[in-house]
């Protein structure tokens, strides 16, 4: 039981007790038993004992914390429940102790039962009334002003759990229910534990204004990308905060308590169903198997172990350079997952050495390849460093992953290794063709590769930058108003590369399906809104050039390529654009020999085995 020691609290347990008193007195009034009620002084006493158990009862059916402005049927509910078990447990400690039978009829029982339902749910109502009438409001009711004033957008199961949680007072939904919407008119008019629905989207930003509105909690996750990004784009047009929450269809009865409000992010705003890891699917791959993950604490990679874990595989092992993530990460998993076997292994994957220690050790079933150089700038300046780890340190993992018998090896791949214009996605294609190169040599091992886009929040991605931008009162910095970007969230582009490594047969390139590209400029002004704050206002978006090596619109095909599709709608895979083994072979001979040379001789190099490579001089 919970009692909340507000204002409004202490009013009604001081009102419940003297309700209790007056209903027996006037109950033993009708009844014609005031004078074997109160026969002698100890009635001061037993009717002191039935208010103790009504508000036991009363605060057991949490009747000293609903907002009971708001207050609807499932209250009368509790009102009802509550008082009726207090009498009936009353008069039962009364009759055990002898004194109901001498003292109080059951009649008199019944008629008290009625009027408390009459004086314990009246008053408590009145609240609700005294909505309009301010100065009766501003005197027994508790005061919410530390509540932001919050339109619910859906009137459907979700938001009718999230009124009902704000109502009561939940620390997990802030907030004050003052009306909602929705798109259904049988649905607009009629009220939610009190809440009415007042419109549908199109009325969102009027009511803003009219209701003095704050806070927008959308509870809609189940409608369909394009109507919340219909949505989201009325929302972020107001000033207000706005949260969101997961949809209880999707969870158990034990997990609805622990719903929570988040803010609504750049990830909600993409216009697109973001997909589900279908674990009958890969459960066969990867479910009591040895997993390495290469590059494991990096954004992608430690996405994937995440993913990983969901198919409760035997081991997992996370290897990667840079051991402070990696070892969050190993904390963060061991919390989540105590029966997998989970190890971290430091090293570089162009170290041939240790990659021979690794593998020996831990003879991996299945490899995902995500250790990468990524930043293009960085790159363009540092060509030998982009070879040696996106080409031979590809390479290196993959041949001893062929010598040591997994039996499946995904490379991660990049949109940027089509007709690439930088160092880094020239490097990324060539890593392509090694995995190319080795499916045509072997059989043992299935090789494929999946190519995808940008995802939103990795490490060295436009939307950390943004944020750090926007935090320090701008400017937020764009290279240039027209260029485009392909974008997934970082678990949606997990998912998606343990989808494809369960369908894939050898040799394959994967294309993921990554919707409509994006302006990079538009997630800057959204960014700017989610964070309460007005583009040209309070934050200027400047713009500084397109950067070395970088395109203006990415591309997921090249021009001879094709795709066919999978088993699986969000994956096809890239058909066209063949090499031979011994093309390939010719290619590395040639990059190692060069590896010592200059940066620019490296850069003709890998025009030379890279021949879509076609690097931007417009930008240098």
């Amino acid at each position: 039981m919970e009692f909340k020691l507000s204002k409004r609290a202490i009013f009604l347990l001081f009102w419940d007790i003297v309700a209790t008193y007056g209903a027996y007195s006037l109950a033993a009034v009708l009844t014609g038993q005031m004078r074997q009620v109160f026969a002698d002084t100890s009635w001061v006493f037993f009717l002191g004992a039935l208010a103790l158990v009504n508000i036991l009862f009363l605060a057991m059916f949490r009747l000293y914390s609903n907002l009971w402005e708001y207050a609807s049927y499932d209250e009368l509910v509790q009102i009802l429940s509550s008082v009726t078990l207090g009498t009936f447990v009353g008069a039962l400690i009364l009759w055990l102790l002898g004194i109901a039978q001498t003292r109080i009829p059951i009649r008199v029982f019944i008629v008290a039962w009625l009027l408390l339902m009459v004086l314990v749910g009246g008053m408590r109502f009145a609240f609700r009334g005294s909505r309009r009438f301010k100065g009766f409001s501003s005197l027994l009711s508790s005061s919410h002003s530390d509540r932001p004033r919050t339109l619910i957008v859906g009137a459907g199961e979700t938001g009718s759990m999230t009124i009902k949680r704000m109502i009561n007072g939940d620390y997990s939904m802030q907030g004050e229910p003052i009306i909602a919407v929705d798109d259904d008119e049988s649905k607009q008019g009629q009220r939610i534990h009190g809440v009415r629905v007042m419109g549908g989207r199109d009325d969102i930003q009027s009511l803003v204004g009219k209701f003095n509105i704050q806070q927008i909690v959308l509870a809609i996750p189940s409608a369909s990308a394009e109507d919340r990004k219909a949505i989201y784009d009325i929302c972020t047009k107001t000033s207000c905060r706005l949260l969101t929450l997961p949809d209880v269809k999707d969870l158990r009865m034990d997990e609805l308590k622990g719903v929570r409000l988040r803010e609504v992010d750049l990830s909600d705003l993409l216009l697109r169903d973001e997909v589900v890891l279908n674990t009958r699917m890969v459960s066969g791959y990867i479910a009591g198997k040895t997993v390495l993950v290469t590059g494991g604490g990096g954004s992608i990679g430690s996405e994937l172990c995440r993913q990983i874990c969901t198919v409760a595989p035997k081991r997992l092992i996370i290897f990667d350079i840079y051991e402070n993530t990696a070892y969050e990460l190993l904390n963060e998993l061991k919390r989540a997952y105590d029966d997998i076997d989970i190890r971290i292994e430091i090293g570089s994957v162009r170290d041939k050495a240790r990659l021979e220690r690794l593998f020996s050790r831990y003879k991996p079933n299945v490899v995902f390849h995500a250790a990468a150089h990524k930043h293009v700038p960085l790159m363009e300046d540092c060509p030998r460093e982009a070879v040696k780890n996106n080409v031979f340190g590809t390479l290196y993992t993959a041949q001893a992953a062929e010598k040591h018998g997994v039996s499946r090896f995904i490379f991660i791949s990049t949109d940027k290794a089509v007709n690439p214009t930088s160092v880094m996605g020239a490097s990324k294609r060539m890593g392509e063709m090694v995995i190319q190169y080795l499916s045509h040599k072997t059989t043992s091992t299935v090789f494929a590769a999946v190519r995808f886009g940008n995802v939103l929040g990795s490490n060295g991605s436009v939307i950390p930058l943004f944020k750090k931008q926007i935090a320090a009162g701008g400017p937020v910095t764009v290279t240039h108003p027209d260029i485009e970007r392909y974008f997934m969230t970082i678990p949606e582009a997990a998912r998606l590369v343990v989808q494809a490594g369960g369908i894939a047969k050898g040799g394959e390139i994967f294309i993921l399906d990554m919707g409509q590209p994006v302006k990079i400029v538009d997630l800057a002004k959204n960014l700017i809104r989610l964070s309460g704050l007005e583009v040209g206002k309070d934050i200027e978006i400047v713009f500084t050039g397109l950067r070395p090596g970088e395109k203006l619109y990415e591309e997921l095909l090249m021009e001879s390529e094709t795709t066919i599709p999978t088993s699986y709608k969000s994956i096809m895979v890239c058909v066209g654009e063949e090499v031979t083994k011994e093309e390939v072979a010719r290619k590395l001979d040639l990059l190692e020999d060069h590896l010592d040379s200059s940066d620019e001789e490296i850069k003709r190099v890998l025009q030379q085995v890279v021949p879509n490579y076609v690097p931007d001089m417009s930008t240098r």
